[in-house]
């Protein structure tokens, strides 16, 4: 597809999401709805639309190649992003569920669940590609060396009693001398058979028309013996039943995509570097050129202020501080009065603020009546609450979808590309952009010279002195009289391997098997068919078992988006820990390599039955988290995965684990939740196929997120069956 073709794309997504924008302001403006139904379709149309449209600028993003364009589609995204996590958590706290079905609505847009499928951003990998071969190396020479590279995984060894495995021997032994001794009795019966045979016919000299006769026998029956094989493989590929024998080999057109692909990637890096360093060439330019003319036209404009606050107020103004603005306060279109005033009342409201420290303490000094006056009145709050109806928390990613939509509107709806046909950066833009910046840093040089020059009229003119600066100071000193004892700074944490480079610690932790390197698996690997009657379930009050569908779905959500994208894990509602639980060979292993393959994350295996006899010790064990913590926290996004969960949560340890010590864990995850940061894009999963055998209330209070991996069902299966069919086919 030409570029073109991905710019429509990308102005549909723009015009669909302008479209749900408006919707959702005036959602706010109308009266809040009270019925639970309600409010669920409305969430989850929205939900809906705003996954269409992540799917679409994803595309675009990954397909155009002008620098400019790619900077708005990245922030447009980021925002859709996040306010899909958005909408999910808003869901979540409306039905109680992480499952939610939406094939009615479905049905009502005329869409197909593959519609709605959650989309792996192609730049999680695309963007850090270099980094991450790099480490891959790195990782892989520290395993050879350590001895410890091995292709194959290990198998388990089922444990077996010596009289078991003697029998079993016995049985092999038995069976295997029974099978020489039959070889060798039918040696013996056919040499018998011969004997006889010749005995009776007699001896006879060769008969050359009865071995021609032979030699046609055999080779027609070999000839036709190939020529059926030949036929059977033929139907069998053409019933789908075996791959064809070209199946193997690469399809002309996927290496032809593949190479198209690359060759996108390098004009994409190209000119992104072009682009860089046109931004430093061109304002280097804007401010030698335009600099000396900027600088000039802003004194003027002071100047012109300061004479006409002198005429109209009869005196001059006062300076606007750097906190006020500087300068740039006396250029928003407003008469020297208006700006007199603002100024003024700033300083009214600083007075204002030592006035409400009294107040406070008079509200401090309460009666007991007026206690009881307002529990009171709670109760009334609350009634008023449900009669307004459910309210839409406030949202941390519409302004900046906002933002990014009127840069479009602005900037590229309407804007003529012909000139541009290799999709290279816009000067012109550049220079609109760095044009302010250059302007706001010469208003920093010129304010210190007007306030100066300002300074020297007050003098010569009106004969006063600038008495702002030693009031500021004394308050100031007086501030920090008051609040410097009170206030307490916060603990930093002791870095227990202050002398040691991150390059040992990872060596480290590698040698001692605790980070360990992820499969390569897709999500797009974990085949599942979606529930198509779920809301029908629902409806007669009947919980459906969640599909394979749901829990990819959920695993991108929760996993995967807020791992890959810094801005998303900020601003998005915060999972630390996630819990996947079901039966033996669902896949839930599977799920956390593939969320280490689609985010490029580190994979630190803190199972207990990894780090039995490791880091012994109250001591060992804090400093093994240090290690393991720091080194996720320096070359995120990381997973933390813990195997069989439960054990670290037992309520009694089975006397054959006490050894292994299931519980080191169970008192540091808690603490190591709490310094977890919004900017640390750390997960901590953990699998468990037996959950009740846990202390449900630690448990439940690490893993807040709870994933339900089920069996897979006739659909999923038969689907997987059928697309294995397609695939051969």
């Amino acid at each position: 597809m030409s570029h073109n073709t991905y710019n429509k794309m990308w102005a549909e997504a723009q015009e669909s999401l302008n479209g749900l924008l408006q919707k959702e302001t005036e959602e706010k403006s109308q009266r809040p709805p009270k019925d639970h139904l309600v409010v669920f379709q409305m969430l989850a149309t929205f939900y809906i639309k705003y996954v269409q449209i992540f799917r679409n600028l994803e595309a675009a993003y990954d397909q155009i190649v002008h620098p400019q364009k790619r900077l708005i589609i990245r922030q447009v995204l980021d925002g859709v992003m996040g306010r899909i996590l958005e909408l999910k958590n808003e869901m979540v706290e409306l039905e109680y569920s992480e499952y939610h079905y939406f094939d009615d609505i479905l049905q009502d847009l005329k869409l197909a669940p593959e519609n709605i499928e959650i989309p792996i951003p192609r730049y999680f990998i695309k963007e850090k590609l270099k980094v991450l071969k790099e480490r891959e190396r790195i990782l892989a020479q520290i395993m050879f060396d350590a001895g410890m590279y091995d292709d194959e995984p290990k198998k388990r060894v089922k444990l077996m009693l010596l009289e078991e495995a003697v029998r079993a021997i016995q049985i092999a032994e038995r069976a295997r001398q029974g099978r020489l001794r039959a070889t060798f009795m039918k040696q013996i019966y056919l040499e018998e058979k011969r004997e006889r045979l010749a005995r009776l016919q007699g001896v006879k000299g060769p008969d050359l028309e009865a071995a021609a006769v032979c030699i046609q026998r055999f080779w027609r029956g070999y000839s036709q013996w190939k020529k059926t094989l030949q036929i059977r493989e033929e139907e069998m590929v053409f019933l789908g039943m075996i791959p064809p024998p070209y199946f193997q080999k690469p399809s002309i057109s996927l290496l032809r995509a593949q190479k198209v692909d690359n060759l996108r990637c390098e004009i994409q890096e190209k000119h992104e570097l072009d682009f860089q360093k046109a931004l430093v060439s061109i304002k280097e330019r804007v401010k030698e050129i335009e600099g000396p003319d900027i600088k000039e036209s802003l004194q003027d404009q002071i100047r012109q202020w300061f004479i006409e606050c002198r005429h109209m107020t009869g005196k001059f103004p006062d300076y606007p501080d750097e906190e006020q603005g500087g300068s740039a306060a006396l250029f928003a279109e407003k008469t020297p009065e208006e700006v007199a005033a603002e100024l003024a009342a700033k300083e009214e409201e600083a007075q204002k603020k030592k006035g409400k420290k009294k107040g406070k303490k008079e509200k401090g000094k309460k009666t007991k009546k007026g206690k009881e006056k307002e529990d009171e009145k709670k109760p009334k709050k609350k009634d008023e609450e449900e009669e307004e109806g459910w309210k839409m928390a406030p949202s941390n990613f519409l302004p900046v979808m906002e933002e990014g939509n009127n840069k479009y509107k602005d900037v590229w709806q309407n804007r003529d590309e012909g000139w541009n046909f290799s999709q290279e950066y816009d000067p012109e833009l550049i220079k609109e952009e760095k044009r302010k910046e250059v302007e706001e840093e010469i208003r920093v040089q010129v304010d210190e010279l007007m306030r100066q020059e300002l300074k020297n009229l007050k003098l010569a003119v009106d004969r006063e002195t600038d008495k702002i600066g030693r009031k500021g100071k004394k308050g100031k000193k007086k501030k920090k009289g008051k609040k410097g004892g009170r206030k307490k700074k916060p603990k930093k944490e002791k870095d227990l391997t202050r002398d040691r480079t991150i390059d040992s610690l990872y060596q480290e932790l590698v040698e001692e098997g605790i980070l360990i390197r992820a499969r390569k698996v897709k999500l797009s690997d974990y085949v599942g068919e979606y529930s198509y009657l779920g809301t029908t379930l629902r409806q007669v009050d009947v919980e459906p078992m969640p599909s394979l569908t749901d829990v990819r779905q959920l695993i991108a959500l929760y996993g995967i988006l807020p791992l890959g994208s810094q801005s998303v894990h900020e601003k998005a509602p915060l999972v630390k820990a996630l819990l996947l639980a079901g039966p033996a060979g669902v896949g839930k292993k599977m799920l956390i390599h593939a969320v280490c393959t689609e985010t490029g994350a580190n994979f630190f295996n803190l199972s207990a039955a990894n780090i039995a006899g490791k880091y012994p010790g109250k001591a060992g064990l804090q400093m093994m988290l240090h290690m393991v913590f720091k080194v996720a926290k320096q070359l995120q996004p990381s997973v933390i995965w813990i195997g069989d969960t439960e054990k670290t949560f037992y309520k009694r340890v089975p006397k054959a684990e006490k050894e292994m010590e299931p519980k080191r864990l169970k008192k540091q995850l808690t603490k190591i939740l709490k310094t977890l940061k919004i900017e640390d894009r750390i997960l901590i999963v953990g699998t468990t196929k037996r959950p009740f055998d846990a202390d449900l209330k630690p448990f439940c209070r690490v893993y807040k997120k709870i994933i339900l991996v089920p069996r897979p069902d006739y659909a999923s299966r038969f689907g997987t069956n059928m697309q294995n069919l397609v695939m051969i086919s």
